[in-house]
């Protein structure tokens, strides 16, 4: 017969294996597979440090390559095209060289700690397609958006093909929408040969093509505001290929032309993910989007909520050049009208008219002269501006842009601001008859029966003055003195380039306030 063995606490305790205890501040101990995991992230991170240098662009961390070419990676997205992303970058990097792949985890716990280091770099300003000299204001650059980062340095002695120093010029930022530019050419007979192929492709006319021209070069002077160049005509006139052509030449063949959007909140992001803003095929503005247009001419910031958050939001600045297709806008608000500047294209014969596939050919042919020639008009232009600049008496409302034509003028021999100036007035005449308080006052001040004199009341006189034969019964009419008021200050700049002022005087009555009207006819 068998007992169980008689329990001995004291042997008990002897035989029991102690598990090691863990005092504070010690590393917990890891499997083989944790130990991996550590040693890829380990590595990944050095080589971020490493080859890399970082900067924020609008509160976003990006990477620099210290070998590689001046073009910045975002630190944060999962993939982007052009330049591809951080995490991609290190991937590649890590199979290279260890003929591993790195695991996701790895990754994700590098990219966190690189944005942990990236918070305390310098806030610079990334530049996209065109930018200034950070030691030299009378140097431009064009990124030609090519993966080596080659670009050309628009001085006013020349330009040359250059990559910008990753440590003292323009660090590059790309989107989808930067394509590839060509290479440009040197064209034996100068810019004026390279300038009659981009005549010969597009329909512009003598009075346009300098205008043309001279918005291009706009388009390669960052920061300063430039007008909407409105590519107009009847049907026929090539209006939609002629805008791609024209956008292209400084966003690469084929650049895409877009859409109007629907909502303000999608015109930001598509305005600063590329150079130029091109929409096409306009039949009318809604006032949100002309108000929209005149601020991406003059420079604007969008404000979003960031994502997941509540109190932290994503800020998006831009400046672009601006260009619009269609037959006719319709009614046009002033402040639109005077940042505007049609271009207006000629019928094509049946006789010159190509295929599209023979069009594009030829364009893309051209496309290197085109640009070569535009580059070197540019550099004459770059070293005229100080003496046009101090030569130019009157200036329009965009002055930047009057000085350019003036120093253009001054190298070509052309009258693109006499055409500038036209046009101009042309737009004043389409705002005053579009705008109905405005043709209003017209009709009253040119006709006999205005005080030779000018006329003074109050602003409820002067509505019930404009609203007699019917006007105030029109669709449209403003219903209320104070509604009339508003409905001038609009167009009050319109309406004094043709000599009608509408002032409030230093007097009142017991009714309001005093107004003057008067019209003097200007010659």
């Amino acid at each position: 017969m068998t007992h169980a063995p008689v329990f001995n606490p004291a042997t008990a305790a002897r035989s029991v294996v102690p598990f090691p205890r863990q005092e504070a501040g010690a590393e917990q101990p890891r499997g083989p597979r944790q130990e991996r995991q550590r040693a890829q992230a380990e590595v990944l991170r050095v080589l971020g440090q490493n080859r890399f240098r970082y900067l924020r662009h609008n509160g976003a961390p990006y990477a620099v390559p210290y070998d590689g070419p001046s073009i910045a990676v975002p630190l944060r997205a999962t993939a982007h095209s052009g330049t591809g992303s951080l995490r991609q970058h290190l991937t590649r990097t890590y199979v290279t060289e260890y003929q591993r792949t790195p695991s996701q985890s790895a990754l994700a716990d590098t990219l966190g700690a690189l944005d942990a280091l990236a918070a305390d770099a310098p806030e610079v300003e990334l530049p996209l397609r065109v930018a200034a000299d950070p030691g030299d204001d009378t140097v431009t650059w064009l990124d030609l958006g090519r993966p080596d980062g080659e670009s050309v340095r628009i001085a006013p002695d020349g330009w040359t093909l250059t990559y910008p120093d990753v440590e003292s010029g323009p660090v590059w930022r790309r989107s989808r929408l930067v394509r590839p530019l060509s290479r440009p050419d040197r064209v034996p007979g100068g810019w004026r040969a390279g300038i009659e192929e981009f005549a010969a492709l597009l329909p512009f006319t003598a009075e346009t093509l300098p205008l043309a021209v001279g918005w291009l070069l706009a388009a390669l002077r960052p920061g300063i505001p430039r007008p909407v160049a409105y590519l107009t005509g009847e049907q026929g006139t090539g209006k939609s290929t002629s805008g791609q052509m024209l956008a292209g030449v400084i966003e690469g063949a084929r650049a895409p032309l877009r859409q109007a959007p629907e909502h303000l909140r999608d015109l930001g992001p598509t305005t600063a993910a590329g150079w130029v803003l091109a929409l096409d095929n306009l039949s009318g503005l809604p006032g949100w989007l002309s108000d929209a247009l005149c601020r991406v001419v003059t420079g604007d910031a969008q404000v979003t909520r960031a994502l997941y958050t509540d109190d932290d939001v994503n800020v998006l600045t831009y400046q672009r050049p601006v260009l619009l297709t269609g037959i006719d806008l319709g009614a046009l608000r002033n402040d639109l009208a005077e940042r505007m500047m049609p271009l207006e294209l000629q019928p094509i014969p049946r006789r010159k008219r190509r295929t599209a596939s023979a069009l594009w050919a030829a364009y893309e042919r051209a496309h290197p002269q085109i640009l070569g020639a535009l580059l070197d008009l540019a550099s004459e232009v770059w070293a005229d501006l100080p003496y046009a600049a101090s030569e130019l008496g009157e200036r329009p409302r965009l002055a930047d842009f009057a000085e350019l034509l003036h120093a253009l003028d001054r190298v070509t021999g052309w009258r693109s601001l006499d055409a500038f100036n036209s046009t101009q007035d042309t737009l004043t005449d389409t705002v005053l008859d579009g705008h109905p308080v405005a043709a209003a006052l017209r009709e009253w001040t040119t006709s006999p029966a205005f005080p030779v004199n000018g006329w003074q009341g109050t602003m409820a006189e002067l509505h019930r003055q404009l609203s007699s034969d019917g006007r105030g019964f029109a669709d449209g009419w403003p219903k209320t003195p104070a509604v009339l008021s508003a409905r001038i200050r609009q167009v009050a700049p319109a309406l004094r380039s043709r000599g009608i002022h509408v002032a409030r005087t230093s007097g009142s009555n017991k009714n309001g306030k005093v107004y003057a009207v008067t019209y003097a006819p200007t010659t």
